[in-house]
């Protein structure tokens, strides 16, 4: 039996990485071009928290999913510790010290603790894992160690930064998704190998393939914009 899927967490993680992607293109278009794009604006930047927002609820849910989420997790703090050293190498004053991937990893790396909590304690933590990042951002400490649980230092800066508090309550709010799904049998799975046609209920091909190399494309994406642009901007077909 091959391992299932549920097609709508697939075309959820497709959407999040569409939306993640657009606000990517725009940022760098912004940054590195004469374009009037401001990804400052209010709904560019609204695109880019749904996308983060998505990723980390879905990759909630998804642990459920696992097999093996500890191992999963490894896998992919070793990428996040790859894009830390990239991005110190090209952004030495705001490369990534606590960025999404890392997030996501400590998560999966945690969750065979979390899944035994129970629903009453995770129902209560997400709210209040929430309001405490909204708290902790407005206070500064004199230390770099305290990064991961929101806790910046003056002058602190990172093209990506994603604490614990507030975004591990999304992460239990997608557990607490899973569970209910799980106890109802509300999402209709379907095995791997009847992946061939996009019959009622399950997703397309492409949709499957996109979802489950998310990973990939997320780790290439923004590698393969910026030489589009850059070779553009070579042939002067943008400024």
């Amino acid at each position: 039996m091959g391992a299932k899927r549920y097609p709508l967490i697939d075309y959820l993680r497709v959407l999040a990485l569409f939306l993640m992607i657009t606000y990517h293109l725009v940022y760098d278009l912004d940054h590195w071009t004469n374009s009037s794009l401001d990804v400052g604006h209010p709904f560019w930047f609204l695109v880019g928290k749904t996308a983060a927002l998505l990723f980390i609820f879905l990759s909630g849910f998804s642990c459920g999913l696992s097999h093996n989420p500890v191992k999963n997790g490894l896998k992919v703090m070793f990428f996040a510790m790859l894009v830390t050293i990239a991005t110190y190498i090209v952004f030495p004053e705001q490369y990534v010290r606590f960025g999404i991937l890392h997030f996501l990893a400590l998560m999966m790396l945690i969750y065979p603790l979390l899944q035994k909590l129970p629903d009453l304690i995770l129902i209560l933590y997400a709210p209040l894992a929430i309001g405490l990042g909204f708290h902790l951002k407005n206070i500064l400490v004199n230390t770099s160690v305290l990064l991961p649980l929101g806790l910046m230092y003056p002058g602190f800066a990172s093209i990506d930064y994603f604490p614990i508090f507030p975004y591990s309550g999304v992460t239990a709010l997608g557990i607490l998704i899973y569970r209910y799904f799980a106890k109802s049998n509300k999402l209709q799975a379907k095995s791997k190998e009847k992946e061939k046609s996009p019959k009622k209920g399950r997703a397309y091909p492409m949709v499957t393939w996109i979802s489950r190399h998310s990973l990939g494309i997320y780790l290439i994406h923004q590698p393969i914009l910026l030489s589009i642009i850059y070779l553009l901007k070579a042939l002067q077909l943008i400024t």
